[in-house]
């Protein structure tokens, strides 16, 4: 009896110390993930920005200080790209604007709203890559669906969507806020739906009509979520690859299409710059920074929350 006692003892000993261990192991890993995943990778792409690293050279006897960063001060094509990625961001409020009146008019009971938002939700969760290509054959100038389109309505043949050096910021603009809408306007509905209906009852009776509710309840009411959504635009609009990678691969006549993240992809792999590219992304993490703390700075002035 006495000696069963003991094994149990032991049993339930070794069970608490493998839980203390597998405790520890959890506690742990989220402060080795971050050194391994963020703060490493950090440290080593700054080390890499302070030097003329290809990938295969030593990154020490190649060590040239902040002269990648003077170089990229005065590199003209670095001033275009980032002059085009913040046209691009011109769908940013433009996309905002379309959801928010989308999502105005699906926040009603009416057959088949359900299927509508789906659809819209579609091109969120569909492949970035597969969408590109399909809106690749919209803009081609030949045969293309928005040509024929134009063609059909006007007799006249549409421009040259992808080619020209005007009309491709056009075409990234409508792509991207197409794109993105889904993910507006889930958003939007979900502030919508959580204004309490006495705020617009009681407008109501003090002679409010509909415009005068959507400007002084609506939008004010639905500002953390434009706040949100501003914040998350301008970060992934720093960030524009892909669009520009599949439809635009060589960034357009004269660069006119390129992004920062494209230039910084061109420079460091396809020209073998690591450490050019890698300074380049560290001006694009200050740039987004200050962006977003001006964004947050800010937000008190225009941002209302439901009392």
């Amino acid at each position: 009896m006495a000696t069963a006692k003991r094994e149990t003892k032991k049993r339930m000993s070794k069970a608490a110390l493998r839980e203390e261990r597998w405790g520890r192991l959890f506690v742990a890993s989220p402060f080795v993930g971050f050194l391994c995943f963020m703060a490493f990778p950090i440290v080593f792409a700054f080390i890499a920005s302070m030097s003329t690293w290809n990938g295969i050279n030593s990154i020490t006897d190649n060590f040239v200080g902040l002269q990648n960063y003077i170089d990229l001060l005065t590199d003209a094509k670095f001033w275009k790209v980032i002059g085009n990625t913040l046209i691009y961001m011109i769908g940013i409020p433009i996309g905002m604007i379309l959801a928010l009146i989308l999502a105005v008019g699906m926040n009603r009971k009416m057959k088949g709203v359900k299927i509508l938002r789906t659809i819209y939700y579609i091109p969120v969760v569909s492949s970035l890559v597969a969408v590109a290509i399909v809106w690749m054959w919209v803009f081609n100038y030949d045969y293309g669906l928005l040509n024929t389109a134009i063609k059909a309505i006007t007799g006249q043949h549409g421009p040259n969507w992808l080619g020209d050096e005007f009309w491709v910021k056009i075409a990234i603009i409508i792509f991207m806020v197409w794109k993105g809408l889904g993910t507006s306007i889930i958003l939007y509905l979900s502030g919508l739906q959580s204004i309490p209906r006495d705020y617009y009852e009681a407008a109501r009776i003090d002679g409010a009509n509909g415009l005068s509710l959507f400007r002084h309840i609506t939008i004010p009411l639905v500002s953390p979520v434009t706040f949100y959504l501003l914040i998350m635009g301008l970060i992934g609009g720093f960030q524009v690859f892909v669009e520009i990678m599949v439809m635009v691969p060589k960034g357009g006549t004269n660069y006119s299409a390129a992004t920062i993240v494209f230039y910084l992809y061109d420079k460091a792999f396809s020209n073998r710059q690591m450490g050019y590219g890698s300074a380049m992304a560290f001006l694009l993490c200050i740039l987004i920074f200050i962006v977003t703390l001006i964004n947050f700075t800010m937000q008190d002035k225009w941002v209302k929350t439901i009392d």
